[in-house]
């Protein structure tokens, strides 16, 4: 709706827009839903503050940045045409804005003022453009905050405070005829420096030296150092106002001077048009799924391992949350990766829900009964719900091994590790990879480029590559290509299904790229066994336990040892059992070295049996038992022989069919009944963890329902607050805000009235908690001390008890 007068306030502005564009104001900056404002004022108010107005900048990109910054240096109000000017510049200065800059500014610019409009930092028509207060003090230049800009104080700023006689000084200097006031002396200096003819005859007659001085100050920052005695071409330019003091050692140059010494603009290098992403390499979209798809499976197959390597429970939990450096070495030394990346997978276990701390007394870190429903699932979907986990996760694994705001080690799983900006920036740059051609890999600078025109930093970082956006943008595209995400720098095509189209879609594209899981191994007479792709499962799992992985990649390569073919016998395996096994899903004849290291363990398992006395050693071969009882080796154990068949040990049974088989014997453990204790690895699990939440980035985004309420909300508040209400005949008018003061008995004659002729009434309500409050309501029904009726300002049917409501009054026609 439109207003036949310019608004007056920032209220007024946001009263004259419609719904849809009061919609868009709260999808733009959500944080002015919590709670949802009373009325439009509030509103206004609220879009106002500070910590509000700042998220809405450090959301804008670098060009409609640029236009409020220019718009903080501008008169308030400002023309379109002025704020147009500083972007464009006036066309004379050096030849650095050329004429195809400009037009792209020109192009741009409604559209970045129409940001700033929707967003509520800029109000008004386009002859007068106002900046939100907050924001110009923000981008406004001062000493202790230089503007964006590089833009100092104006004249009239810069003077405030000096001498009368010193600015007659100034402008005989400048050749300016004299004023009876300071206000005029400022106005004429103002009049001179912006006055391009009579600014360039000043300049023309200044030393080399005090042009050079300019050009040091005007792009900013706009201060410098002088002695007592400054030199003369300072001099000259203190003389003629050219340089301002702001203290005793301080000079500035005026915003008017430098204007015209950046021929009117306000940024040396406006940037209307963000960068373009540039291709490093074009590859076939074919081979790059394929390539995508092999690290998919690596993935999977690499946080499989890591749970397996923690099943039976896994490293203990630190006091201050986390894994110690230690355990992450040994973790990283164990998958055959570096700490960082060894990081990236135990995050990215944790952040899918399979891996948590037991919650015990000593607390250690284990798969959660997630990870066995994770673990039946086929590996394209297995590798879906860890691309999922990562894309929303704000956990960053790149942090690890840094140090907080306190110099605090970051570790992994432990805390501090949250950045809310986490799933935007990675959300971000995998959108920048889609809009590529298929087959396209990126230039990570020309990237990293892109997000900081989307997201600009002010402040030192800014742009050097070291800010927190820029860094989590390498870390995803590092990861990307570790997850299977990428393939040789390029999205893949089952990446832009999870995207755009689901995760069943890009299930549907993996799985017929992924391997297929083999029934077979080729046994090699070195005692080693080939796994020439992916084995299924029941078999990765037995070759697992009688076989130690030796290499890993293309092929597995499984190495057969006394301990590994021992592990499998203490499983409950038999030598029969192992021969039958081998035989079955061997290719290639059973070697017979395989065969010989399987019967000579399997003789020697069990000869000696452990138990607990605290423990104790029996063996049928009295000889052996002497053998033992001679090696050296066995001191620490604490032996003796309390019958001709049995040994008693101080040490506990594990710590002694340690020891024993560090001897290089072949002991079983046994129960109390003599029966031979079959030793299977412990499936350790959490109770039922859920993953961990994402911490959000501020309020989320309302949904169209929510936003179409709360400008409901809002307009019913307003009507409520703003209507004009019916005097009575007699006494003075209360004043605005005031709630209606009435007795019980004409409260309940008028809403009574109200109910009986369908007509609107205001009254003013006060609720169980005390809260008073002002509502439009058109009463429906009035009976055992509550009045029914539709609710103006809440927009729905309500019931109030009558004795709360404190007067009513009608509205005016």
């Amino acid at each position: 709706m439109g207003t036949t007068t310019p608004p007056r306030t920032l209220a007024e502005a946001l009263r004259a827009r419609d719904d849809e564009s009061l919609a868009g104001l709260l999808r733009a900056r959500p944080d002015l839903l919590s709670p949802v404002p009373g009325d439009i004022t509030q509103l206004a108010t609220r879009a106002g503050t500070r910590a509000s107005v700042v998220r809405a900048l450090e959301h804008l990109d670098r060009f409609a940045l640029q236009t409020a910054e220019a718009l903080a240096v501008a008169p308030d109000p400002a023309p379109y045409g002025t704020l147009l000017g500083l972007m464009t510049g006036d066309g004379q200065d050096d030849g650095e804005q050329r004429d195809d800059a400009g037009a792209a500014i020109t192009e741009a610019l409604p559209g970045a003022l129409g940001t700033l409009r929707e967003q509520a930092l800029v109000w008004g028509d386009d002859d007068r453009l106002r900046l939100v207060r907050t924001a110009r003090e923000l981008l406004s230049p001062s000493p202790q905050h230089p503007s964006p800009t590089g833009l100092g104080p104006t004249v009239a700023e810069a003077t405030a405070g000096m001498s009368p006689g010193r600015l007659q000084e100034i402008l005989a200097a400048a050749g300016l005829p004299a004023t009876h006031d300071p206000v005029s002396a400022v106005t004429a200096l103002t009049a001179l420096f912006t006055d391009r003819a009579r600014m360039g005859e000043l300049l023309d007659t200044a030393p080399m030296e005090a042009l050079a001085v300019l050009d040091r100050l005007v792009w900013g920052p706009p201060y410098g150092e002088v002695t007592p005695n400054p030199t003369p071409p300072v001099k000259w330019l203190r003389d003629r106002g050219l340089l301002l003091p702001v203290s005793t050692r301080t000079v500035v140059l005026p915003r008017e001077a430098a204007l015209h010494l950046r021929a009117g603009r306000a940024h040396r290098v406006p940037e209307p048009r963000p960068p373009v992403v540039a291709a490093v390499a074009e590859r076939d979209p074919q081979a790059v799924d394929s390539a995508a798809a092999g690290q998919a499976f690596l993935a999977v197959s690499t946080v499989e391992e890591l749970l397996k390597l923690w099943n039976g429970g896994g490293p203990v939990v630190l006091r201050a949350g986390g894994l110690s450096v230690r355990e992450l070495r040994k973790t990283a030394t164990a998958l055959d990766v570096q700490e960082p990346v060894a990081a990236f997978w135990v995050e990215l276990a944790y952040a899918a829900g399979l891996l948590a701390s037991d919650g015990e007394a000593d607390e250690r870190y284990a798969p959660t009964p997630a990870y066995d429903e994770w673990l039946e699932r086929p590996a394209q979907e297995r590798w879906v719900a860890l691309a999922t986990a990562w894309l929303t996760a704000t956990r960053t694994s790149g942090l690890v091994g840094g140090q907080d705001a306190k110099g605090r080690a970051l570790s992994a799983l432990g805390p501090d590790l949250d950045r809310s900006t986490a799933p935007e920036v990675r959300h971000r740059v995998l959108a920048l990879l889609d809009s590529l051609p298929a087959g396209t890999a990126p230039d990570p600078e020309t990237v990293l480029a892109r997000l900081r025109w989307e997201r600009p930093l002010r402040g030192a970082a800014a742009g050097d590559g070291t800010d927190l956006r820029s860094r989590i943008a390498l870390w995803t595209l590092n990861e990307s290509e570790l997850l299977g995400i990428t393939g040789r720098g390029a999205l893949a095509s089952q990446t832009r299904a999870l995207l755009t189209g689901g995760p069943a879609e890009a299930a549907g594209l993996l799985a017929p790229l992924l391997p297929e899981p083999l029934d077979h191994v080729l046994l090699q007479a070195d005692l080693t066994a080939v796994a020439p792709g992916p084995l299924e499962r029941p078999l990765a799992e037995m070759l697992g336990a009688l076989a130690d992985i030796e290499s890993k990649g293309g092929a597995t390569v499984y190495r057969f040892t006394p301990g590994s073919v021992r592990r499998a016998l203490d499983a409950g395996q038999t030598a029969a059992d192992l021969h039958a096994f081998l035989a079955t899903h061997s290719r290639t004849p059973v070697p017979q070295p395989l065969s010989y290291l399987i019967d000579d363990v399997a003789r020697r398992h069990g000869h000696l049996r452990i138990g607990a006395a605290s423990s104790y050693v029996r063996c049928d071969d009295e000889a052996v038992l002497g053998e033992i009882l001679a090696d050296k080796r066995s001191a620490a154990l604490r032996l003796r022989r309390i019958a001709p068949t049995v040994l008693a040990a101080l040490a506990d049974p594990a710590s002694l069919l340690d020891g024993l088989r560090e001897m290089g014997y072949a002991p079983a453990a046994e129960s109390a009944d003599g029966d031979v204790l079959i030793t299977r690895a412990g499936a350790h699990r959490t109770p039922p963890r859920s993953a961990p939440a994402p911490v959000p980035e501020g309020p989320p985004v309302p949904d169209t329902t929510l936003l179409g309420a709360a400008v409901r909300a809002i307009r019913a508040g307003d009507n409520a607050a703003t209507v004009v209400k019916a005097q009575p005949d007699a006494g003075p008018a209360a004043p605005p805000g005031t709630l209606p003061r009435t007795t019980p008995a004409e409260t309940l004659v008028t809403v009574q009235a109200a109910a009986m002729t369908g007509s609107t009434v205001w009254i003013g309500y006060v609720n169980a908690e005390g809260a008073a409050s002002q509502r439009v309501i058109a009463p429906v029904r009035v009976e055992g001390g509550f009045v029914t009726a539709y609710d103006h300002t809440a927009d729905e049917v309500r019931t109030y008890p009558l004795h709360r409501i404190t007067g009513v009054a009608e509205l005016a026609e």
